[in-house]
């Protein structure tokens, strides 16, 4: 049996790798503020399992000695802890800075001044390869598609990071590749892209896939920002649990190395195509309105995730319908309602205008 600190373990990601690791035998350190919407619950639900192998732990990450206490005695660290929203770091960027740049460098220290210096995984983001502007993409019937990357963004693209969260995500991202190399820290960076499952509670900001689950379960509408047609490479989360038991298991071979993870160019979705497919699982039409585009956002994001099946032999594999299906049933067993609706959709010749900045609902 090993140690695991999870910081954010009270999210969405959070929750489902501390009961992954419980399940795995491991001893579960939870690390988390409950500052966000939902985790306060997820954290009850956690509470019921605490025991001998599971301590739960009330603190932030942007404190310094909070964050050296947790991390003192463990294996590894999973860092998910994290300001998620662009639009919150656009209002409040010191705020965005201070949780997700400072209090990443506050746990590679902790790290790095431990007796046994842990293992560090880190979540990072698709977006810090920026809007893409200078990629070649075409529209295809109803999604975009990238002309010259059949197997999506691999990591060698240049980093270029738009927003503020774009900024702290991706400052991060290059301390924990540069503690790697200056400090011999055997630290992993996760690129992720749009994850979803169980104990997920999305919002326009942050988790798409589920917000639009839950409004179409409720029968509200579902606004798109552009004109549907943008394109996420989407991974169900049990697969993005197994890229991590990888890395953390060879992290002494790929310390120093950042991965795109994602469901690649085999799991990719656009909005529209998403929206028809809950009116599957539901039986019914969502109520579809459109709104401008986000700027920044990129019109097509696709993981290539061949780095990751080189090193690691991952690859994803639970499909975008089942891993939905899965999500909507523990969505349902979470007390959300269901109301029917009728869809219309507006033209895409009313968008015309818009199409030449990015994408969607924060993906």
């Amino acid at each position: 049996m090993s140690s695991v600190l999870i910081t954010g373990g009270c999210g969405f990601i959070g929750t489902n790798l501390t009961l992954d690791r419980l399940r795995r035998g491991d001893a579960v350190r939870v690390f988390d503020s409950c500052a966000r919407d939902g985790s306060e619950r997820n954290w009850q639900s956690l509470a019921e399992r605490a025991g001998a192998q599971l301590e739960l732990v009330r603190g932030d990450v942007r404190d310094i000695d909070a964050v050296a206490r947790a991390v003192a005695g463990v294996d590894a660290v999973v860092h998910l802890a994290a300001q998620v929203a662009v639009t919150t770091s656009v209002s409040n960027p010191s705020l965005d800075f201070d949780v997700n740049a400072r209090g990443t460098l506050n746990v590679l220290e902790a790290a790095r001044a431990a007796k046994r210096p842990p293992v560090v995984l880190f979540a990072s983001t698709n977006k810090v390869y920026g809007a893409l502007e200078e990629t070649a993409v075409e529209l295809k019937f109803e999604r975009y598609e990238l002309v010259d990357r059949a197997l999506g963004v691999d990591e060698c693209t240049p980093l270029d990071f738009h927003s503020p969260y774009g900024c702290s995500k991706g400052s991060a991202d290059q301390y924990m590749l540069d503690y790697a190399r200056i400090y011999g820290l055997r630290t992993v960076v996760m690129r992720q892209s749009c994850i979803y499952g169980p104990w997920q509670r999305g919002n326009e900001d942050q988790g798409w896939v589920a917000h639009f689950a839950m409004r179409a379960m409720r029968g509200e509408p579902i606004t798109i920002y552009g004109d549907g047609f943008q394109v996420r490479d989407v991974l169900f989360v049990d697969d993005l649990l197994a890229a991590y038991d990888l890395a953390l298991r060879n992290a002494d071979r790929i310390a120093g190395t950042a991965y795109n993870i994602g469901g690649g160019s085999e799991h990719c979705i656009s909005l529209v195509e998403c929206v028809r497919l809950l009116a599957n699982v539901f039986g019914r039409d969502a109520d579809v309105s459109y709104d401008a585009w986000r700027p920044g956002d990129q019109r097509v994001y696709v993981s290539d995730v061949r780095r990751a099946e080189r090193d690691l032999g991952w690859r994803p594999s639970t499909s975008f319908e089942d891993g939905l299906r899965r999500m909507v049933r523990w969505l349902e067993s979470d007390g959300h309602g269901q109301i029917g609706a009728r869809v219309h959709r507006t033209p895409p010749s009313a968008h015309a205008d818009l199409y030449g900045t990015g994408t969607s609902c924060a993906a």
